[in-house]
């Protein structure tokens, strides 16, 4: 198995942004064009170290009622799947270079679906599905409080076509991968973040609408830490 990703480029850098400035605010419809928003460019630059990130990185399941910045919101999801080369490899590594996840956010303005190439928003739904999300995942209070739940869908087919029956572990791996950077990216932000796995995936996967051969497999619920 080769794990090809642009982690030399960019994958440490992720975790080096301590703030972010700005108003806590909501993706509004009017900042939208064609149902996609814009991210601010991700900051490579300035923040605390890997050790730090690494150091503080615990789960938190109580939230406040605080929104998410655009800004801290590009940060988390390029974090987790950003682009960080000419090349188009992430930051997160993937078997055969074959990038089966798709990364959604669950939000109180909608449901958005995240393209790691132009780093832009693409609403689905401006339904709030985090109740509906929360009822998959059994109920679970850390879901239920948070501002936003950041939802890895794969497309095992993608990754199978190479690699066969081993292709389900080899897309585990890569989720597991891009949560933990999305989790430290949270530290680095001063969030608070829990991965969650307990989830009824049918439930979850209608909640989403999500059509196969998509399935999710992870979730992480993220807000400000109460």
């Amino acid at each position: 198995m080769t794990l090809s990703s642009g982690f030399a480029a960019g994958a440490i850098a992720f975790c080096l942004i301590l703030g972010l400035g700005g108003a806590r605010v909501k993706i509004a419809a009017q900042q939208q064009v064609n149902n996609e928003v814009t991210l601010p460019r991700p900051d490579r630059a300035s923040g605390m170290t890997l050790t730090q990130a690494l150091a503080g990185r615990r789960s938190v399941r109580e939230f406040s009622s605080h929104q998410l910045t655009q800004a801290q919101l590009g940060q988390l999801l390029w974090a987790a799947q950003g682009v960080t080369s000419s090349d188009n490899k992430r930051t997160a590594p993937s078997a055969g270079v074959l990038y089966p996840l798709e990364l959604y956010v669950a939000l109180s303005s909608g449901l958005y679906y995240y393209q790691p190439s132009a780093h832009v928003l693409e609403r689905r739904t401006s339904t709030d599905l985090r109740r509906a999300i929360t009822r998959a995942a059994y109920g679970q209070d850390a879901v239920a409080g948070a501002a936003a739940i950041f939802i890895i869908a794969a497309d095992f087919q993608r990754t199978a076509r190479k690699y066969g029956e081993r292709a389900p572990r080899y897309v585990y791996l890569e989720a597991g991968h891009a949560a933990q950077n999305l989790l430290l990216q949270a530290v680095a932000l001063g969030l608070g973040a829990v991965p969650i796995g307990a989830f009824d995936d049918e439930q979850a996967g209608k909640a989403l609408a999500l059509t196969p051969p998509q399935r999710i497999v992870y979730m992480i619920a993220t807000g400000y830490p109460r």
